[in-house]
């Protein structure tokens, strides 16, 4: 699945089929933690809609822990095929999307970040504005997870999830 990321190009035209090959691959990481994906979740009457939200099920883990201290019933994720570096708005339109009915946890997955730290920045002002908690993954950190999960002991571990998390909330 990862050359199906990295063969599409950043743009509008391979959208919604990188929207599709994250949807797999995050299904095949994250399973049986989150589960049960909803594509184009749709909230407000249709008027917004999720990429993808996933239930978590976790019964260990980071997904857990991470529903043991923060509002996390589902965790949702928005998918940018961009060619260029996201910014507050991509930020805020995730931010949107948390409720407490919903969750207020989220990833964002992006075909690269050049400035980490300024996106951190981001993320933790949005966490402190207690507007929710998301955390932004580029294709490097995609491949990162995938390499990790191969080893039975990382495999629920998500140990470059859990240190953005550290970072936001920190």
């Amino acid at each position: 699945m990862l050359s199906e990321l990295t063969a599409l190009s950043p743009g509008k035209d391979d959208a919604t089929a990188y929207e599709k090959i994250i949807e797999r691959i995050l299904s095949a990481l994250f399973y049986p933690s989150l589960c049960n994906p909803t594509k184009q979740h749709e909230i407000h009457d249709g008027r917004k809609r999720i990429d993808i939200t996933y239930m978590n099920e976790a019964k260990d883990g980071f997904f857990n822990w991470l529903s043991l201290h923060y509002p996390c019933g589902f965790v949702m994720v928005e998918c940018k095929n961009y060619g260029r570096e996201i910014g507050n708005p991509e930020l805020d339109q995730l931010a949107s999307r948390f409720s407490p009915s919903r969750g207020q946890v989220g990833i964002l997955v992006c075909r690269s970040v050049e400035d980490r730290i300024t996106m951190t920045k981001r993320c933790k002002d949005t966490a402190g504005d207690h507007r929710g908690f998301m955390v932004v993954l580029d294709d490097a950190d995609i491949e990162t997870l995938v390499i990790a999960a191969r080893n039975p002991q990382e495999r629920h571990a998500y140990a470059l999830l859990r240190e953005r998390f550290r970072e936001v909330v920190s």
